[in-house]
């Protein structure tokens, strides 16, 4: 089988959605909703999965204009899936 390349534009583009879902995940970690894997338990810091939501929030007002619609999308998901979740556990952790 003949090995696929990428052109430069698709490998940007690869690597911009792995960093929006490397910082995904790091927050849904610190939310609370997938376990570390260095320490094999849920773990749960909102101050931290805060600012994980904010590096994304920036990098959407950073490129704002200048993603693709699949590099837009995603980023855009992944802040609503984000923010909703957050929202979330701040209502578990005022709740009594």
């Amino acid at each position: 089988m003949a090995e696929e390349t990428l052109s430069n534009e698709q490998q940007t583009e690869l690597l911009f959605m792995q960093l929006v879902m490397m910082f995904q995940g790091m927050a849904m970690q610190q939310l609370g909703k997938v376990m570390n894997p260095m320490t094999q338990k849920v773990e749960r810091d909102l101050g931290q999965a805060k600012n994980f939501i904010d590096l994304l929030s920036m990098l959407e007002a950073k490129t704002k204009g200048n993603l693709t619609d699949n590099e837009e999308k995603l980023l855009q998901q992944s802040l609503f899936d984000l923010r909703m979740n957050y929202v979330d556990e701040m209502k578990k952790a005022d709740s009594p």
